[in-house]
């Protein structure tokens, strides 16, 4: 998994130098980039997206009840899967451009199967974002994803928005509004 050094290095972030924080998204779009898992996330409507927020300040940072959206440009709004709608939507099985289901039919008999390999779980656990705070000069990071099946699937437009993030006394800090057009014009 990746270990960005400062959030400030990707074209998608918000910078807050007043109170010393930035956060910023990458989102892992295309085949080759979604290349480091071994789950196929965005086959199954899943858009990974390293989320990194960094603690340029000298007072800790609490993430413990931010809120996450990503809003679509038609506002469409779209919350972080948590682990429970990962796994059901890993556990289905993809289907092709018709909509019709790739189950065999008639289906083979099997014992009982299940719907994520251990292999994937281990992956989810290690690259999810988990974090609750962010030690003062320190960066932390880690995936987000966002079902994306039932929408256009275009990040043009939208914006990723991040709320409740606290500082250690436990006021609030201002909102941060990361533009992923910014992320789309550099990757041209």
């Amino acid at each position: 998994m990746p270990h960005p050094t400062d959030a400030t290095a990707f074209p998608a972030h918000d910078d807050h130098p007043s109170e010393k924080v930035s956060i910023a998204i990458d989102p892992y779009d295309t085949p080759q980039k979604s290349s480091i898992f071994n789950a196929r996330y965005l086959e199954h409507g899943l858009l990974p997206m390293l989320f990194i927020v960094s603690n340029s300040g000298n007072r800790l940072v609490v993430l413990n009840g931010i809120t996450v959206q990503l809003v679509l440009r038609d506002r469409n709004k779209i919350s972080a899967a948590n682990e429970d709608d990962m796994y059901r939507r890993l556990s289905r099985t993809p289907s092709n451009d018709s909509g019709v289901s790739r189950l065999p039919l008639p289906i083979p008999p099997r014992g009982p199967k299940a719907g994520v390999s251990r292999e994937v779980q281990v992956e989810m656990d290690a690259a999810r974002f988990q974090r609750r705070a962010v030690e003062p000069g320190e960066t932390q990071s880690g995936f987000l994803f966002f079902d994306i099946s039932e929408t256009q699937k275009s990040l043009a437009g939208a914006h990723l928005y991040v709320t409740g993030v606290r500082e250690g006394g436990g006021s609030e800090l201002m909102f941060f509004d990361i533009s992923l057009d910014k992320y789309l014009a550099s990757s041209q």
